[in-house]
């Protein structure tokens, strides 16, 4: 998510950026230009908090990379966010190929080298 954030700066600094804590504490520290509303860590609730977020059409698109090897203690909300962006019909990236397709979309992209 940082490498992402770091090569995506210019698009990001216009948004208006929520991550669980964590997440949220590294990319601020790779990216302090980028304005951050950082919510609890993701096995505390913040994945709660970003699936309450997207039922009430707090965000326009999710951006949550997974690493399938990995195993999450908090899969059970992930799943549950996973659930709500498809019920919401909000776009959700879980890979760095597909949040950078959404944002060539969007006019916004500058696609990462090889890609």
């Amino acid at each position: 998510m940082v490498a992402f954030a770091r090569d995506h700066r210019a698009y990001l600094a216009a948004c208006e950026l929520v991550a669980t804590g964590t997440t949220g504490g590294r990319v601020a520290k790779a990216c302090p230009d980028l304005k951050i509303r950082r919510l609890k860590s993701g096995p505390l609730g913040g994945d709660q908090q970003i699936g309450a977020l997207i039922a009430e059409r707090g965000v326009d698109l999710v951006i949550f990379f997974v690493d399938p090897l990995t195993p999450m203690p908090h899969d059970v909300d992930v799943k549950a966010l996973t659930r709500l962006a498809i019920v919401y019909d909000i776009p959700m990236a879980l890979n760095r190929a597909t949040a950078e397709a959404i944002l060539e979309q969007e006019g916004a992209g500058t696609p990462a080298p090889g890609r």
